[in-house]
C-alpha cells in the first residue's frame, strides 16, 4: 500500500471521528434540552400549556334564604352577572392583553386601583380574572355586544334584600366575594353559603381561543335556609316609631328591641341610623354598628329594678317602710347625689314609682355591697345574653374589690355598671316571667343549626322568687299609672315599666355631663299575660325634653298600641257605669 493511500485512509478516519464527535455533541445537546423541558421546566411549562388550553373556575352556590317567623323572605339569592377576563384569549403581549380592559373600563367604572389589580393578576398568570361582580343584565349585554376577546359574562347569583333596610342590623349584608358581613349573614356564613364547587373550562386553539367545553370537577351545594324569630310587621312598627322619635327629638341615635318574654323570641330589633344591605358596603361604619347588642352605657334608673329585687329578695327592708327623701339630695363620699325633684316621705314602692335617687341609695345601703352585687350577677349583667348575633358585648360589672366608697350608691341608681339595651330587656323579661330567665333568641329554626332548647327545659334559671317578681311588677305597673312612666300608659291594657335618664360620661372633662343624656324606657304588656316586652333607648335628645318619661316612654306607648293591635290582643272592656236618666227613673248601662 502506497503512501498516498495511507494518507487518504487517515483523513477518512479523522473525518469520521469529527463527524462522530459532532453527532455525539448534537445528541448530547438534544438530551440536555429534553432533560430541561421534561424534567427541569416540566412544571412551569405544563402550567403554561394548561393556562392556554384550559382554566378552572369556582362555582358559587346559591346562598340560603333568610325568612322572618312567618316565612316572609328577608334575604335571598337572585341571578346576576359577573364580567370575567381571560388574558390568554386576547394575546401574548402586555399591550394586547390590556387592550380589552381599557376599552370597557368606562362602562364598568374601573378605577386606577382596579387596573392595578388586573395587571397584577395578569402577571401572576391567573387565567380567569373577575372584573366586576353583581352587574345588571343591561350592562352585561352592552359589554358582550363589543365581542372582545377574553371577555365573558356568565350568570351567577347575588344577594338581594327585598325589604331594603328593614332589619338590616339583624340580617347584615354580603360582600362581593359572597361572604357575610355583619348580622346573621356573618354569624352563620358557613350555614348560609353552602359548598363552593369547581368547574374545568377547555379552550380551543384557533384564532381568539374560546370556551368549547366545561366539566364539573366538584359540584356545589346550596346553602341552608334560616328562619328568624323576627316579625316583619313588628319590625316595621319598631323602625318607623324609632325613626320618628330620633327625628323629633334630634337624637344622635336610638334603638328599640321587642321580644316575647314567655318564649325569649326577639320579634324586632331596630337601630337608627341604619343602612340598606343591598348597597354594600354601608356609607359609614357607624351605620352598620348594632347598638342594641354592642353599645355599652350606664342604664340609670332602669337599673333600679335590680336594687328593688335585691331588697325584696334579701328582705333587709320592709315593703311598707318609709324613707325620708325630703331634702332632695343625699351625701355620697363627700359629694351630693340629687333627685329630679324634691319628695317627702316615700314608702318602699313609691321610691321606685317616682324614681327617687335618694330613696334608692338608702335602700341600696340597707342591702349592702354583697347583696347588691349578688343580685346583679344573678340577673347575668356583665355576661353576654347568648343571642345569635355577632360581636355582642358582655357589659361591665366591676368586682367588689374595685368598688370605691361611692360605688354602692352609684350602682344602686344605675351608674358604674355598663350594660347593653339587650341586657336590660332580659332583666325586665325575668320579672315578666315570674323570676325565670328565659334565653333570648333571634334564630327560630334552620336545617343547618341545632334545634333550640324548649321553654320547659330543666336548665331554665329561677333568678328571683315568684313573690319578689310579682311585687316588683306591681310597683312598675303603678309607676306607669302614677309615676315617671305615665306617658307609657296604653288605654285598655295593663302596662308595667321603668324610666331611665342617664348623664353621659365626658372623657375630656372626666365627669358626667349635665347637658348630654340617654333617655330610656323598658317595660311589658299586658301585665296579666305578658306578650311583648320592649326597650327604647334614645341618645342625646337635643330638644328641651330629655327625661326617659318624656322622650322614650311615648315611643314605648305607640309601639305597644300598634303591636298589640297587630297581634290581635284585644283591650280590656271598659267597666260599665250605671246612669240614671233624669225624668224617667230608668237606669242605663254604658
Amino acid at each position: 500500500m502506497n503512501i498516498a493511500t495511507l494518507q487518504y485512509q487517515k483523513k477518512i478516519r479523522q473525518r469520521t471521528k469529527i463527524l462522530a464527535l459532532g453527532l455525539a455533541v448534537w445528541a448530547l445537546g438534544i438530551l440536555v434540552r429534553l432533560v430541561q423541558l421534561q424534567v427541569i421546566s416540566h412544571v412551569p411549562l405544563s402550567r403554561q400549556v394548561l393556562s392556554q388550553n384550559q382554566a378552572q373556575k369556582e362555582i358559587i352556590p346559591e346562598r340560603g334564604t333568610i325568612y322572618d317567623r312567618n316565612e316572609v323572605i328577608l334575604a335571598q339569592s337572585i341571578p346576576s352577572q359577573t364580567i370575567y377576563y381571560s388574558p390568554a384569549l386576547a394575546g401574548e403581549k402586555p399591550d394586547e392583553q390590556m387592550a380589552p380592559i381599557l376599552q370597557i373600563r368606562p362602562v364598568l367604572g374601573l378605577g386606577p386601583r382596579d387596573i392595578e389589580r388586573i395587571e397584577a393578576a395578569i402577571q401572576k398568570g391567573i387565567a380567569h380574572i373577575p372584573l366586576k361582580k353583581k352587574i345588571d343584565r343591561e350592562t352585561a349585554e352592552r359589554i358582550m355586544s363589543l365581542k372582545l376577546s377574553g371577555i365573558s359574562a356568565p350568570e351567577e347569583v347575588m344577594r338581594f334584600y327585598p325589604k331594603g333596610s328593614l332589619a338590616a342590623h339583624v340580617l347584615g349584608s354580603v360582600d362581593t366575594d359572597n361572604k357575610g358581613s355583619g348580622g346573621v349573614e356573618y354569624k352563620f356564613n358557613s350555614v348560609l353559603s353552602g359548598k363552593v364547587g369547581k368547574k374545568l373550562i377547555l379552550l380551543d386553539g384557533r384564532g381568539p381561543r374560546r370556551e368549547y367545553h366545561d366539566e364539573i370537577l366538584e359540584p356545589s351545594a346550596r346553602g341552608e335556609d334560616i328562619v328568624l324569630t323576627l316579625d316583619e310587621n313588628l319590625q316595621y312598627i319598631a323602625e318607623t316609631e324609632l325613626a320618628r322619635a330620633v327625628r323629633d327629638h334630634d337624637a344622635s341615635w336610638g334603638t328599640v328591641i321587642i321580644a316575647n318574654p314567655q318564649s325569649g323570641d326577639v320579634l324586632a330589633l331596630a337601630n337608627v341610623p341604619t343602612f340598606d344591605p343591598n348597597a354594600y358596603p354601608p356609607k359609614t361604619a357607624e351605620d352598620e354598628f348594632n347598638r342594641a347588642v354592642r353599645h355599652l352605657y350606664d342604664p340609670g334608673s332602669t337599673f333600679k329594678i335590680v336594687t328593688a329585687a335585691a331588697a325584696l329578695e334579701n328582705r333587709p327592708v320592709s315593703r311598707d317602710e318609709t324613707f325620708d327623701c325630703s331634702r332632695g339630695s343625699i351625701e355620697s363620699a363627700g359629694a351630693p347625689i340629687r333627685d329630679h325633684k324634691n319628695f317627702g316621705l316615700l314608702k318602699f314602692p313609691e321610691v321606685f314609682v317616682h324614681s327617687s335617687n335618694v330613696g334608692a341609695i338608702q335602700i341600696g345601703r340597707r342591702v349592702g355591697r354583697d347583696g347588691l352585687y349578688k343580685t346583679i350577677k344573678a340577673f347575668r349583667f356583665g355576661e353576654k345574653t347568648g343571642i345569635e348575633l355577632p360581636a355582642e358585648a358582655a357589659g361591665l360589672v366591676r368586682p367588689l374589690d374595685e368598688w370605691t366608697r361611692r360605688s354602692l350608691d352609684s350602682v344602686s341608681i344605675g351608674y358604674e355598671t355598663l350594660v347593653t339595651p339587650l341586657q336590660v330587656l332580659q332583666a325586665i323579661n325575668i320579672l315578666a316571667n315570674g323570676g325565670i330567665r328565659i334565653p333570648l333568641h333571634i334564630i327560630k329554626s334552620s336545617p343547618g343549626l341545632p334545634a333550640r332548647v324548649s321553654r320547659a327545659a330543666p336548665d331554665l334559671e329561677q333568678v328571683l322568687s315568684p313573690r319578689t317578681a310579682r311585687e316588683i311588677v306591681s310597683i312598675l305597673e303603678k309607676a306607669v299609672l302614677e309615676g315617671t312612666g305615665r306617658e307609657a300608659e296604653v288605654k285598655g291594657y295593663s302596662v308595667a315599666g321603668k324610666t331611665g335618664t342617664t348623664q353621659i360620661y365626658d372623657p375630656a372633662l372626666k365627669c358626667f355631663s349635665t347637658t348630654r343624656h340617654i333617655a330610656s324606657f323598658v317595660g311589658f304588656a299586658p301585665v296579666e299575660s305578658p306578650q311583648i316586652s320592649i326597650i327604647v333607648v334614645l341618645n342625646e335628645p337635643k330638644t328641651d325634653e330629655y327625661y326617659g318619661g318624656q322622650v322614650a316612654a311615648p315611643v314605648f306607648r305607640e309601639i305597644v298600641k300598634r303591636a298589640l293591635r297587630y297581634l290581635e290582643i284585644h283591650p280590656r272592656p271598659e267597666p260599665k257605669r250605671t246612669v240614671i236618666a233624669a225624668g224617667h227613673g230608668a237606669e242605663e248601662e254604658t
